[in-house]
């Protein structure tokens, strides 16, 4: 046992398992000893390290759900989402594919390339539309979309990035290449893919909300206790005003500044 916290405190313990990870002792990725061994190894009883062991949590400097292992957090990727981002990304899609594969918005967003990455996975399938889905993007019962999601995960233990993309169907099928998830990620993104079957965007719509996060949301994309979702429902039109992509982004509010410029007439 080493020497007893300061009054047994759980802030004493929450202040010595900090020194313990500035110091490298415990890095990144480590579990971290059971609520016994803590409270043997730091002189308190079993509540008090399991107080501490919930405050470092909620400051989400360590991870784990209750009843489980518990290991220091690995820390989430801080990103910057403008909604400017959609102009350099339409200005992109007309450019020869070695500029277009040189770097996306994506790597804007985070200041990671996509090589370097832990994680890059897509997931392809047509489904039946769900029906919010379907009403938002305009399309009859029945209708199919190729459902894509994606998921990133920029360090090993990290918490995930996903989104979920839809397309309708019947707009994507004359380009067999655009079914393919093995193509990902394309130069150019969604807007150079919906190029290759004549589609320009005219107008993308972020719906913004915010709640909790779901149990499975925790646990996948790492969120620490009392930290809600910010959920954007991206929408993209084309030229003819025609919905042509749902896209449903949860970020978690840790780890995100929205940024939103409005460009305003000048007066004659």
């Amino acid at each position: 046992m080493t020497k007893p916290t300061p009054h047994g405190s759980a802030q004493g313990v929450v202040a010595s398992l900090l020194e313990e990870i500035e110091r490298g002792d415990l890095a990144p990725g480590d579990q971290i000893p059971t609520i016994a061994l803590l409270a043997d190894k730091y002189g308190v009883n079993k509540n008090t390290a399991s107080k501490a062991v919930v405050a470092l949590k909620e400051l989400g400097v360590l991870s784990g759900l209750a009843g489980g292992n518990t290991w220091v957090r690995v820390p989430p990727q801080h990103k910057k989402r403008s909604n400017e981002r959609y102009h350099a990304e339409k200005e992109a899609v007309r450019l020869p594919r070695s500029q277009r594969s040189s770097a996306g918005v994506s790597e804007a967003d985070s200041g990671i390339p996509l090589t370097a990455l832990y994680e890059d996975k897509a997931e392809y399938a047509v489904i039946a539309a769900p029906d919010d889905v379907r009403e938002a993007l305009g399309l009859p019962a029945g209708a199919s979309v190729l459902r894509r999601v994606y998921t990133r995960r920029h360090a090993k233990g990290a918490g995930a990035d996903r989104s979920i993309s839809y397309l309708p169907y019947d707009l994507v099928s004359g380009n067999p290449d655009l079914l393919d998830a093995t193509k990902e990620p394309w130069p150019g993104g969604t807007m150079h893919q919906l190029h290759t079957i004549g589609v320009e965007l005219g107008k993308i719509v972020d719906h913004v909300t915010a709640s909790m996060p779901t149990p499975e949301e925790v646990k996948d994309f790492d969120i620490p206790p009392r930290v809600p979702v910010i959920r954007i429902r991206k929408i993209s039109y084309s030229t003819d005003g025609k919905p042509v992509e749902l896209m449903d982004i949860p970020i978690p509010a840790d780890r995100i500044e929205l940024i939103y410029t409005t460009h305003l007439e000048r007066w004659n």
